[in-house]
């Protein structure tokens, strides 16, 4: 199996060791709050009844320009609920120590500028975060936030995409953990992807990065993950897990989570 060359002595091993110990790694996204935070924290308690690795957090945003309708959609409603990301800091700090599994935090920069990114990092640490994903996070500003999370042993996780082209290695630079890739060109749970593509895509990568790539957007089914099983090194869904939310029941939601990573 290959071995990672990550900066282990800066990071906590959690992430950097699952993907040294599994074959293909299962990742979701949950958006913090929907359809209710007791959903979350019910769900969060039972994280490890799922075939996932580890999970995305995403904090409920008003502009979320990564993500499609249904996301969106699940942001807007837990916001108009009063989910902030106090609030989310409040329910992973309440139950961490229910969760073995690593928690990644998908939040867009304003929050965090909004809510001071010492401070944001020092809750980060309270909560038992593991890494940090910033869709928007400007350039310019990456490697001061990702010096400051790697004191605090927190993966920066870099966000590459095929349009990233020359940036690519810059941005990879300044990452931890693993790499995600956008395996389509549109926003999450958008059209499917163009497979000799993604493979060259994903061969740019590993040219310039030892760092595990993870494939994210627009995997919708089994038959999918599987496709994706193929050219990365773990496989994220979260359209599809957001949509399975919708039926406010933790069981349900576990079964079929189960039966897409299967």
């Amino acid at each position: 199996m290959e071995v990672w060359k990550m900066s282990e002595k800066n990071l906590d091993k959690k992430i950097i060791d699952i993907f040294r110990e599994k074959e293909k790694v299962n990742i979701g996204y949950i958006v913090a709050g929907y359809p209710s935070v007791d959903f979350t924290k019910q769900f969060l308690k039972n994280l490890d009844n799922t075939a996932l690795d580890m999970l995305e957090v995403g904090i409920p945003y008003s502009d979320p320009i990564a993500d499609g309708k249904l996301i969106s959609h699940a942001s807007f409603l837990a916001s108009e609920a009063g989910v902030t990301t106090d609030t989310v800091f409040d329910l992973l700090t309440e139950i961490k120590n229910d969760i073995s599994k690593p928690l990644i935090f998908l939040i867009y920069y304003n929050l965090i500028f909004a809510y001071g990114i010492d401070e944001f990092i020092k809750k980060c640490c309270e909560a038992n975060i593991k890494g940090i994903i910033i869709p928007d996070l400007p350039y310019e500003e990456t490697f001061e936030m990702s010096e400051k999370l790697r004191e605090n042993n927190i993966a920066l996780i870099p966000l590459v995409s095929v349009t990233s082209g020359n940036r690519m290695k810059k941005i990879i630079s300044q990452g931890d953990g693993f790499i995600y890739a956008i395996g389509s060109l549109g926003v999450t749970g958008s059209k499917q992807v163009d497979l000799p593509r993604l493979e060259s895509f994903i061969n740019e990568i590993r040219e310039v990065s030892d760092l595990p790539v993870s494939l994210g957007f627009g995997i919708k089914n089994n038959d999918n993950v599987n496709t994706m099983r193929k050219y990365a090194d773990g496989v994220i869904v979260g359209t599809s897990i957001v949509e399975f939310t919708q039926k406010n029941d933790v069981d349900y939601v576990i079964q079929k989570i189960n039966e897409l990573f299967k």
